[in-house]
């Protein structure tokens, strides 16, 4: 059945959603992406939908060229999960003791901590068993020196960066304690590159806007900086670092988490399993079609034969760990997740926050108006999500969450 072409454009463009189940916004969306001329092709992933000049839920491969609106302005974004040697039976009737454990321990919205983490003390702490301290704790210096290379308009910003790393943010992202079909304990959580990252990727595309060759887009958002000029150089160089600084903002808070959990059982030593972890908001340097392009992934994942991703659903539903399988006609990539089905604004308009609760029952989290926006009708249905791309990924677990923490 998949993938379908869409007709009309200029860039080969493959989808695994039909045509009709796409908001006409995000239909002309991809079709401007697909008239730039540096575009080789476009793939759609199920769970497309509007974003900011580029649809969230696809991937963009260019000659020599890169659109910052394709990448987001959460650089970096992605999820983190691992397992645990604990299980159903080892947890208790009432999980909000741990809920307010996990909240107590990584600050979530707007908030950070008040304080820089001591990283090297939580790599100690996780030394034999933990790999998420360790890749947070490697060449820590030396990430934070290169602070000052960054654009000069954010060096003001370093102080509110230390303090933001090891923490969640609000929206979509969240931390959540899910059991598995065998009702193993898996810790998931999804968060980016903070503030920091915002105000790279916002300054770069006013940067990207003004330059004489974007003046003819289709669509002014989806200004592109060309390879060998300083502003690609630039923004590939503060993109790198906050695709880092995402990485190591995921390792930390799933530290911190993973502290929390071993406090909340301090009876019993808690093990943890090899962390798996995924971007979906960047940018990297692959073959495709066999010549080197720059391939840009907003709300996808690589899915490489091999790749181990997480595909998550919505704070009521379920969530996935999947195998890639390497398919060359997705840019070897699959769904970042569900995907919103309607506008933050309209699920406020629709739903309560009695229909929350009901959606929600049976996992222990906030139940308030301040995430009804989240609620899991906004979300499409995550498996046929996953059904759709069936020739992209295999499921290895299905995740049910019994906790959420959102910001």
């Amino acid at each position: 059945m998949f993938p379908v072409e869409l007709p009309g454009t200029r860039a080969r463009t493959l989808m695994w959603v039909p045509e009709q189940e796409i908001e006409q916004a995000a239909l002309k969306q991809l079709r401007n992406i697909a008239a730039l001329k540096w575009v080789h092709g476009v793939r759609v992933m199920p769970d497309v939908h509007l974003g900011k000049g580029a649809t969230v839920g696809s991937v963009i491969a260019m000659r020599d060229a890169v659109a910052p609106a394709a990448v987001g302005v959460d650089i970096g974004c992605g999820m983190e999960s691992v397992e645990t040697d604990l299980t159903a039976a080892d947890l208790p009737d009432n999980l909000h003791s741990l809920r307010s454990r996990i909240e107590a321990a990584v600050p979530v919205g707007f908030h950070a901590h008040p304080d820089p983490v001591d990283v090297a003390r939580l790599g100690a702490e996780f030394a034999d068993s933990h790999g998420a301290a360790a890749r947070a704790t490697r060449g820590w210096t030396e990430f934070w020196r290169s602070f000052d290379a960054l654009d000069p308009a954010v060096h003001a910003r370093e102080s509110k960066a230390h303090k933001q790393m090891g923490s969640l943010g609000g929206g979509n992202h969240f931390i959540e304690v899910c059991l598995d079909e065998r009702d193993t304990v898996w810790i998931l959580l999804h968060s980016g590159s903070r503030n920091i990252g915002k105000e790279l990727a916002e300054r770069h595309m006013t940067v990207a806007g003004s330059l004489p060759h974007n003046r003819d887009l289709p669509d002014r958002d989806l200004a592109v900086f060309l390879s060998g000029t300083p502003e690609m150089d630039a923004y590939r160089r503060d993109l790198t670092w906050a695709q880092e600084y995402a990485a190591r903002n995921r390792a930390v808070m799933l530290s911190l988490v993973c502290r929390a959990v071993r406090d909340e059982f301090a009876e019993r030593p808690v093990r943890f399993q090899t962390p798996i972890s995924c971007h979906h908001n960047y940018v990297a340097e692959e073959l495709i079609d066999g010549v080197p392009m720059l391939v840009t992934r907003k709300g996808a994942i690589r899915a490489g034969s091999g790749d181990l991703g997480l595909i998550p659903g919505s704070m009521g539903t379920r969530s996935y760990v999947v195998r890639g399988k390497g398919n060359p006609d997705s840019f070897q990539s699959a769904s970042h997740g569900a995907g919103r089905r309607m506008s933050r604004t309209a699920a406020k308009r629709q739903f309560t926050i009695a229909d929350l609760i009901a959606q929600t029952e049976g996992v222990e989290s906030r139940k308030d108006a301040g995430v009804v926006d989240e609620i899991p009708a906004a979300y499409k249905d995550i498996d046929q999500v996953i059904a759709a791309q069936r020739d992209l990924v295999e499921v290895v677990a299905t995740l049910r969450q019994v906790l959420c923490v959102k910001g």
